[in-house]
């Protein structure tokens, strides 16, 4: 195995793409941007042990790292038959289809007016360069699509207000056929980008091998020459799609200009045509794009017979791959640490895992209307999502009795309260008996108690105090007192009180008022 350890989730894509992609461990050297001797190193690790695709996926993380990584850690005559260079160039975008393969069947049809082999590819390299530079690189059907925005904008106004906001415009381009897809989205962030892609995928009908977009922040978190960083909800389409990110390199529009040339189409052709409408919604917008697209599509080229519909249908499309049963649906995904209440945080609201898990990482995979949890690839709990503060706690996931529980309990919270202040100690024991579990009131508790670190005892005891009189239960308004100094003004009204003077010349009593 490679000395660098891989991480799992290198490694778990690493075997998706060879033995449910099929990909070849070059493309996975390009996709992952791992080695190829790591790559083929992990291929043949998985040989021997004669693992498939479903058998891996069954693996948690710990079970897959325990089986890779068990100890861790020429000439022209004009007697000559020229060959149509055209068809030559568009046969070469077919899967499997070699120049080699094209002389072989066009010394077939004239044996006796053939070039010799060097001499085809020669004359086949002097056409090429007289082609336009868009035509230079050969794309394999099926194989490339290309992604990327605009950079023109198009101007959306509010029918209501008049106030005017810019809609960016996404382009797809398929490498062989340069079909080409387009439409418009408010923003460029990651929903919006992830779900761009997965209409583009249900317009084309299929999926192609790899995905290649540019070093978009929503899609590539580092963006790198040799080891670019792809977010883990890119990831996560590109398995729910079975197809790989290949992200180009930085500063290197050639290796995207399938991209560059078709949101040049797509500007000339649809944009600037569009520039004397006023739109008053995307949707408005989109049926308008949807239908020039079509126009773009059935356009003849200049200088290849046939149209980007005519090459889709008979190139890409038989090569694509078949779209999944269900539409990706976006997932956002981030990890984060259980705290000792065994409950997470996200958007604002509490979600409970297994008691077990307190003080781990776990991976938080929130959709629309779920939020999942993993640790070490398995789902250990699920809850529906929730968008208001709160909790949700599953009673199965409460302790009876853990080593890491038995540390925090409400004796040793209220023992901790009650060196602080009688005041301190009353505003805990409410925390505690408002929850239905007590374990739920262990975090605003610790953080009213760490407040002593930062305030002297009597401070934090009088700001409970003016708490506990108001009836305010929440940590930032304790924090909000002590801040604001008001515990010193109840300190000093407090103590003053008793000093007031009771006859006065200026003190009217009830005499003056008869």
């Amino acid at each position: 195995m490679p000395t660098k350890r891989l991480s799992m989730r290198q490694l778990r894509e690493i075997l998706r793409l060879r033995l449910h992609g099929d990909l070849s461990v070059r493309q996975i050297h390009r996709s992952l941007r791992v080695s190829v001797g790591a790559v083929s190193k992990v291929v043949s690790k998985a040989q021997e042990m004669e693992l498939d695709w479903p058998m891996i996926a069954q693996l948690d993380d710990v079970q897959l790292a325990g089986k890779f990584y068990p100890e861790a850690d020429t000439r022209q005559s004009f007697e000559f038959e020229m060959p149509d260079w055209r068809e030559v160039h568009q046969q070469l975008t077919r899967k499997g289809v070699t120049k080699h393969l094209l002389w072989e069947e066009y010394t077939q049809q004239y044996p006796n007016r053939c070039y010799s082999y060097p001499q085809y590819c020669h004359h086949y390299q002097v056409w090429l360069k007289k082609q336009r530079r868009s035509m230079r690189q050969i794309h394999k059907a099926g194989e490339k699509l290309f992604v990327d925005y605009a950079g023109q904008t198009m101007p959306i106004a509010c029918a209501s207000t008049g106030e005017v906001r810019q809609a960016q415009v996404f382009v797809a381009v398929m490498g062989a056929s340069n079909y080409t897809y387009a439409e418009a989205t408010w923003t460029q962030s990651l929903p919006d980008w992830l779900g761009s892609h997965a209409r583009a995928f249900s317009f084309f009908g299929g999926v192609p091998q790899l995905v290649i977009p540019d070093n978009l922040k929503s899609g590539v978190t580092k963006a790198c020459r040799y080891d670019p960083e792809v977010t883990p909800a890119y990831q996560q389409l590109a398995a729910h799609y079975g197809t790989a990110i290949v992200p180009a390199r930085p500063y290197k529009p050639q290796d995207k200009a399938k991209a560059e040339t078709g949101v040049q189409v797509i500007e000339r052709w649809i944009l600037a045509r569009l520039r004397h409408h006023t739109f008053f919604s995307l949707s408005e917008l989109n049926a308008c794009i949807a239908a020039l697209l079509k126009d773009v599509n059935n356009r003849p080229f200049k200088q290849l017979n046939g149209s980007r519909q005519s090459w889709f249908d008979s190139l890409d499309k038989p090569a694509l791959s078949p779209l999944p049963k269900q539409s990706y649906e976006y997932t956002d995904i981030k990890t984060v640490k259980v705290n000792i209440d065994y409950h997470i945080q996200y958007d604002d609201h509490l979600y409970s895992v297994p008691h077990h898990l307190v003080g781990e990482r776990v991976d938080v995979h929130a959709s629309n209307t779920m939020v999942t949890l993993y640790f070490h690839n398995n789902v250990v709990a699920s809850h529906p999502r929730q968008y208001r503060l709160g909790m949700t706690t599953t009673p199965g996931h409460m302790p009876t009795r853990h080593e890491k529980h038995q540390n925090w309990t409400p004796g040793r919270l209220m023992n901790w309260a009650k060196d602080i202040g009688d005041e301190v100690l009353k505003w805990v024991k409410y925390q505690l008996d408002s929850k239905p579990h007590q374990e739920q009131a262990y975090r605003v508790c610790l953080g009213i108690l760490n407040l002593s670190r930062q305030y002297p005892a009597q401070r934090l005891n009088n700001a409970c105090a003016i708490a506990n009189q108001q009836h305010l239960y929440r940590l930032k308004h304790i924090k909000a007192i002590l801040t604001s100094n008001q515990d010193r003004l109840y300190r000093k009204h407090d103590d003053s009180r008793a000093h007031l003077p009771q006859a006065h010349e200026n003190i009217r009593g009830p005499h003056s008022f008869h």
